[in-house]
């Protein structure tokens, strides 16, 4: 039996996500050499990942736009390479500035195009039969970019730098990511001659929409900032504090390089599982139910980060944590779709991801700032505890009766 080629393209969109996704979620790997290059404290460092989750978040309707004019091949090709590029100049960085420019700007615009955004737009035109299973895929690419990128990133810095590291990654990008996207990756079946893997839907994609609501409607629904809010939750406790700060956290503890590396790539891993598990369920179960039970084994495991001070404690955090870390995605776009489907969910969705986006932004920046006050991540801690059970209140606050999609 012949191989699709939308198995083809699937592949170069997970690759190219890999690679984007694994070289933005190494910036913990740089923050210590970066603050003793520049002479700069948590606060200053943390606030460039700030300045990338914001340009970041705020790139992905121009992304969409930009998409739909020009096709996700060009985009997803155009910022691989900017992300290339900008990461080998930061070799020649002399002052903390020109690190905001680079890779707070150049870097996450990069990022914002090789990203969900235009892995969605490339599932769905290829796929009408296991588009579900399809995401799932290219959503853990960010999962195994952080479980290779990340740990490799720690290793290439302990032996060359970090100026030899990111000449590295760039390369890796220009000379092996770039070329493959642009030889295996189409925008459409037609491009090949063929129609979506599963056949023409006939009765089309999209959900009939109800063209007489107003979108500002959905603002004054309580059920929006509830599903909403959480997420915000979910970014700033997971990529905003996490990914940022869980390497430091590790050093300021006294963990080895390989102690450290190993809880990321365990994280990771499990995250990878995580992620699938839950596109599996998503189907089956109560999406309000795996989100609870989600934010609330994600506020325990924080508890057990705080008392970690043996190497298999850290590990055992990894893996529980890497388990609800990405998995969230699946059921909070389930929950759009059947709490909105009359109104424009497209929409709602960029609402949801700048949402995850802002509280990445904020877990990013808020936790360093007092790690420069308090010396320690402690309160940060406590904060993000505090706010995994907000999150759990409001999503049970949810109806409990989720309507078709």
């Amino acid at each position: 039996m012949k191989l699709h080629y939308g198995w083809i393209v699937l592949f170069a969109t997970f690759f190219a996500l890999f690679a984007v996704q694994g070289v933005r979620l190494a910036f913990g790997a740089f923050i210590i050499p970066w603050e003793n290059e520049f002479s700069l404290d948590r606060s200053m460092t943390s606030l460039i990942s700030t300045v990338s989750f914001i340009v970041y978040g705020l790139s992905q309707p121009v992304v969409g736009r930009l998409i739909d004019r020009y096709g996700a091949r060009m985009i997803v090709i155009g910022s691989t390479a900017l992300v290339g590029v900008s990461v080998i100049l930061t070799v020649m960085t002399q002052q903390s500035w020109q690190l905001f420019l680079l890779y707070g700007f150049f870097v996450s615009l990069g990022v914002g195009g090789a990203s969900n955004v235009a892995a969605a737009a490339i599932v769905t035109k290829w796929f009408t039969a296991k588009r579900g299973f399809a995401l799932g895929i290219v959503e853990a690419g960010f999962g195994v970019g952080q479980m290779i990128m990340v740990p490799g990133s720690l290793l290439l810095i302990q032996v060359m730098g970090w100026r030899g590291t990111v000449v590295v990654l760039g390369l890796f990008l220009l000379l092996l990511v770039v070329p493959v996207v642009v030889f295996l990756l189409r925008n459409q079946p037609a491009d090949k001659n063929l129609s979506p893997y599963g056949g023409v839907n006939e009765q089309g994609d999209t959900v009939a929409e109800n063209k007489n609501s107003s979108l500002w409607s959905v603002f004054a629904d309580y059920k929006f900032w509830f599903i909403i809010m959480p997420f915000v939750i979910c970014g700033f406790t997971t990529t905003g504090l996490m990914d940022t700060h869980l390497i430091p956290f590790a050093h300021d503890h006294g963990f080895s390089t390989q102690v450290t590396g190993s809880a990321v790539s365990i994280l990771a891993a499990f995250n990878i599982a995580g992620i699938i598990l839950s596109g599996y369920l998503a189907d089956r179960w109560s999406s309000r139910r795996m989100l609870i039970f989600f934010y609330s084994v994600r506020s325990l495991s924080l508890i057990l980060l705080l008392v970690s001070h043996e190497p298999v404690l850290l590990l055992i955090f990894a893996a529980v944590f890497g388990l609800v870390d990405f998995a969230t995605v699946a059921p909070t776009q389930l929950l759009v779709t059947k709490h909105f489907n009359k109104h424009r969910v497209g929409f709602i969705i960029g609402w949801l991801f700048l949402g995850h986006q802002v509280g990445s932004a904020l877990g990013s920046y808020i936790p360093g700032l007092l790690y420069s006050h308090h010396n320690s991540y402690s309160s940060a801690f406590y904060a993000a505890i505090f706010l995994l059970v907000l999150a759990v209140i409001m999503t049970y606050l949810l109806p409990k009766k989720e309507l078709a999609s």
